[in-house]
């Protein structure tokens, strides 16, 4: 029941701290790409701080984040992975549903950094739109982040990894970094707990461009579940109902 109260605790000044954050450095954002960085970094690095001692979970990046253009497709468990990974890289920029630009705070952010935005519903187009997107923006180099299962997929859960992931691949022909994670286990795509622990975003090998699709997707699959399956059992996730 402790433990709980403190996860109420954490997360009511944790969304709090974000308008004020995003408010206070906004006129700098407005005007500079790194000062838009330079906030939602800063707020990424207050919510560790601040999860750190108060529920007891710490924050730990692992293997080498690239800093040159690179397609970055990485596991997504819950609303922590998506602040290590961002702040872990140098000049970061996600594909997201659209929708999270009509979100206060976040959305007129995620324009400022040049966030690329599809529409999930229409399938085709969205992945279309994807490329024509990542393709327009190529003038600002930045490693694009990309969530190959398309939501978050919570610990012992299977969801297939979606196509968009390759054709990106195929028609950037960059480096792509798969990213693991564990951090579902500790803090869940669902309820308030939030438990003590150390949540890990780690950076792969590289695969490097090349490879046929169907090639890049299993080896993509492949080493990211299974190393994400060994992240959360360090964590202490022995099956389903612990999740």
């Amino acid at each position: 029941m402790f433990q709980y109260i403190r996860s109420v605790i954490f997360i009511v000044q944790m969304y709090i701290a974000m308008p004020v954050i995003g408010i206070a450095l906004l006129p700098w954002a407005l005007f500079s790409r790194r000062g838009a960085y330079a906030a939602c970094k800063g707020y990424s690095r207050y919510v560790f701080w601040t999860a750190s001692w108060m529920v007891g979970l710490k924050c730990e990046v692992r293997g080498t984040p690239p800093d040159g253009e690179a397609l970055i497709a990485a596991k997504h468990q819950s609303f922590l992975d998506i602040m290590m990974i961002f702040t872990a890289l140098p000049a970061a920029k996600f594909i997201m549903k659209k929708e999270i630009l009509m979100m206060p705070i976040i959305g007129q952010y995620a324009r400022m950094l040049d966030c690329v935005p599809v529409d999930r519903g229409k399938r085709g187009k969205a992945i279309e739109k994807m490329v024509a997107d990542v393709e327009a923006g190529r003038a600002e180099p930045g490693q694009l982040i990309i969530y190959s299962q398309g939501t978050r997929v919570p610990p012992g859960e299977k969801m297939p990894y979606k196509v968009g992931t390759g054709v990106l691949y195929e028609q950037l022909g960059q480096r792509c970094a798969p990213v693991a994670t564990n951090v579902g286990v500790l803090w869940p795509k669902r309820g308030l707990l939030r438990k003590p622990g150390v949540a890990v975003v780690e950076f792969l090998p590289v695969i490097e461009p090349g490879l046929s699709r169907d090639a890049f997707m299993k080896k993509l699959e492949t080493d990211v579940e299974s190393r994400s399956d060994a992240l959360m059992a360090e964590a202490g996730f022995k099956g389903d109902t612990d999740a």
